[in-house]
């Protein structure tokens, strides 16, 4: 296989970019292919200081915009009454009950939804996938051992029993050796990282087909973090790869987090059904994360967010028009190649990764749902204190993809080749999941106080006088929701620890009552804050989550 460079970037004074095209030995300019030798880019005059700074006002302004409808509707309870009194507050009256039922609805959905993707992890953990790869190359049918599973881990302070067992999990997959290999991503700089690869690699190197380490210098201008490392990790693979002569296409690559643990059949589960995708070339498969590996060890507030977040993943699995890539991931490395692998400086490095590339396959790109549970680890620091916040944190950094809505914004328009529909409803999609993570929760618990707070003739109106009632029985109904999702969660946690006393075992089971609370403080704020950094211009650092 003829070796293909690797994709530089290069910014081009129209404000778009040249880069090299991967398989069909195309440039791409402004995000459309030309098939040729040479781009001849037409000069451009230098602009002018005005011109720089409209320009810069423009992306600050679409920066800005999401913090700002946030913060506008947060607020809207209050100076919806006070701008026009009584007729305003019965506006916002009306709205909080109609949210109230909506709500209640949704959360039916939720559980229905939660349960349906259950069922097909039941079903899926139950089959021998590796079994079905071998009759359906006895068949001829289809040949699911033509590809290669390459995991790309990136590590960074994760001490060396995290990263023994995330390794032990890939040797002990239900899967051929030959057709597994490891990539691990150290810093050049981080000579414990080095020495937990070495020691990794002599354990079980002779039981991989491949096993690399891969030196991340932390190339200048990147934003430190995941993202960056997988990007230099994605090119490095690629060049080392080609040079040893795979198929780009036949080699699948999963993003997998230090902690993660595959589940034995993951592998032989995405070959199988790889293998029969009319369009696999343009697919992410998506498991299903479970934060269970250190439940029992980890405090109540986290153990409720833990839960929460496993049992969100289940619902999105059960509606594939919102499904996006999240945390770890599989596709093919062509696949990656071609997107142009992931991007430098950013921090939300999974769902960047899927609007890239939906801006470059358009209609054929899809994620499809992996039904079997990727392990990961809950986040448990050195103290109390620290873990709560280590579990804040990784929230923010979650929230902080709020920074696709400005990405994608700027690109919606520019893409005429993908229809315009289907442009808009994954638009809103984040948009609104992003607006509905701060807006609804707060809206629900305050709503139907504020009208009251604020207007004094309102609040002396019948509805006025009811509407807390309304409001709070509404509430009431769809907490009750909760019993379902912890009957669901205590169907895939692993066993309680044996040492456990009979009142602490019972009394997990209260805990989860306690998600209104522990998720205003511990997913509500932290999304608010990386709303109102983005407002403010306040960005982000990477913050590596502390998991032992």
């Amino acid at each position: 296989m003829p070796a293909i460079p690797p994709l530089d970037p290069i910014l081009s004074p129209l404000g778009g970019e040249v880069r090299w095209g991967g398989k069909d030995s195309a440039f791409w300019l402004l995000g459309r292919p030309i098939i040729g030798r040479m781009v001849t880019i037409p000069a451009t005059g230098p602009t002018s200081a005005l011109e720089q700074a409209l320009r810069q006002f423009g992306a600050r302004l679409f920066e800005a915009a999401p913090g700002l409808v946030t913060w506008v509707l947060l607020l809207a309870p209050a100076w919806i009454p006070i701008i026009f009194d009584t007729p305003g507050a019965f506006v916002v009256a009306g709205v909080v009950l109609a949210y109230d039922i909506y709500w209640l609805f949704r959360s039916v959905t939720v559980v229905t939804g939660v349960y349906s993707t259950l069922v097909r992890m039941r079903r899926d953990m139950k089959k021998d996938w590796l079994a079905l790869c071998v009759e359906d190359r006895a068949q001829g049918s289809h040949d699911p051992f033509q590809y290669f599973h390459l995991c790309v881990i990136p590590t960074y302070t994760e001490p060396y029993h995290v990263l023994e067992k995330t390794v032990q999990a890939i040797v002990d997959a239900n899967y051929p050796a030959h057709l597994k290999m490891i990539g691990i991503i150290t810093r050049e700089t981080d000579k414990t990282g080095w020495k937990n690869v070495e020691l990794l690699e002599a354990k079980f190197g002779d039981r991989l087909g491949g096993f690399y380490h891969i030196k991340d210098p932390l190339e200048p201008g990147i934003v430190v973090g995941k993202s960056a490392a997988m990007n230099w990790g994605g090119r490095w693979m690629v060049r080392v790869l080609t040079d040893e002569g795979y198929d780009l296409g036949k080699v699948l690559i999963t993003d997998l987090d230090s902690d993660y643990r595959v589940h034995p059949q993951y592998f032989a589960w995405i070959s199988w059904h790889h293998a029969r995708e009319a369009l696999r070339d343009y697919v992410i498969w998506q498991p299903v994360p479970l934060f269970h590996n250190n439940i029992w060890e980890v405090p109540m507030a986290v153990r409720v967010m833990s839960a929460s977040t496993s049992q969100w993943q289940m619902f999105l699995h059960s509606r594939p028009h919102r499904l996006i890539a999240f945390s770890s991931y599989t596709c093919s490395l062509e696949f990656v190649h071609r997107v142009g692998y992931w991007d430098k400086d950013v921090i939300p490095e999974d769902s960047r990764f899927y609007w890239k590339a939906f801006f470059t396959f358009g209609e054929r790109f899809s994620v499809k749902s992996v039904h079997l549970p990727l392990y990961g680890d809950s986040p448990n620091s050195r103290d109390y204190a620290s873990t709560h916040m280590s579990q804040y944190n990784q929230i923010k950094r979650w929230a902080w993809g709020v920074t696709d809505v400005p990405y994608v914004l700027a690109r919606l328009f520019k893409h005429p080749e993908i229809p315009l529909l289907l442009r808009i409803r994954r638009f809103m999609n984040l948009f609104t999941s992003h607006l509905n993570w701060v807006f609804l929760p707060l809206l629900l618990m305050f709503g139907a106080s504020v009208p009251l707070w604020v207007s004094t003739d309102f609040s002396l109106t019948d509805l006025g006088q009811s509407l807390w009632s309304y409001s709070g029985l509404l509430l009431s109904i769809t907490l009750s929701t909760v019993l379902f999702f912890m009957y669901f969660e205590f169907r895939i946690l692993p066993p309680k620890p044996a040492g456990w006393p009979l009142w602490r075992k019972v009394g997990v089971h209260i805990q989860y009552l306690a998600y209104p609370v522990v998720g205003l403080v511990m997913s509500v704020l932290p999304a608010l804050e990386a709303h109102t950094r983005l407002l403010l211009g306040r960005y982000l650092e990477y913050k590596v989550t502390e998991k032992a």
